[in-house]
């Protein structure tokens, strides 16, 4: 049995997606007359909200017009198009009955991430919330996942880290935890099997079936996938 199980938040355990593309459409819409790609903005998708505006905008300055652009509309279309991935709060509720650790170690700022999770009503649910402003270097550097770590007091190999960007395996992995693609996000298998992770989860149950011994004596293998 795992000690702790650390959850990504957007993507993972709030679907999440479509407000945030709504919210770049507009904003650049707004900023640079006309719409960026889904496609481009979906890879950025994992990282902190500043760092995506800077790599879209022409300036520091354009970046933090367009963060606000961005914040002021995610507040009134937030509510209304957020919602749990269905058995995510199914899953954290017989984790804990099980005395498993649960943290949410997201991008997001800690007042919109609290939002999130109550809109989900996920809120209650879990032990910790590591965002994106309580960290000098949030993800893909592991220093989010190692601050979850020492305020539950876990021990690294005892923790699965479930995430479906790149950048939340490579903030597990660089932690020393166990890491699991979660394949019910935006990104392909491709992309998620590049990072090496321990597991491959088809849905969010399947949080419930891996085995922290199975890791720890080799024979762990993840799922073929789709």
């Amino acid at each position: 049995m795992w000690s702790g199980v650390f959850f990504d938040l957007d993507g993972t355990l709030a679907d999440t997606v479509e407000l945030i593309l709504k919210c770049f459409r507009f904003t650049t819409k707004k900023h640079f007359g006309q719409s960026l790609p889904d496609a481009d903005v979906v890879a950025t998708l994992g990282i902190p909200l500043p760092v995506q505006m800077k790599g879209f905008a022409r300036s520091a300055e354009e970046a933090e017009l367009m963060r606000k652009t961005y914040i002021a509309y995610q507040d009134i279309v937030h509510d209304e198009m957020v919602q749990s991935f269905p058995g995510a709060s199914s899953v954290l509720r017989a984790l804990r009955s099980n005395g498993t650790k649960i943290a949410v170690v997201t991008s997001k700022r800690a007042g919109i991430a609290k939002r999130t999770l109550e809109c989900c009503g996920l809120w209650e649910s879990v032990d910790l919330v590591v965002c994106a402003d309580q960290v000098q270097r949030p993800k893909p550097h592991p220093e989010s996942v190692n601050l979850a770590l020492s305020e539950l007091g876990l021990e690294p190999d005892r923790v699965v880290f479930v995430g479906d960007s790149p950048f939340d395996l490579q903030a597990g992995k660089g932690a020393g935890t166990r890491t699991a693609a979660a394949l019910w996000g935006p990104f392909n298998l491709e992309e998620l099997l590049a990072e090496e992770p321990d597991f491959v989860l088809d849905a969010i149950e399947d949080v419930l079936e891996i085995n922290a011994e199975e890791v720890a004596n080799g024979t762990a293998l993840p799922s073929p996938g789709p």
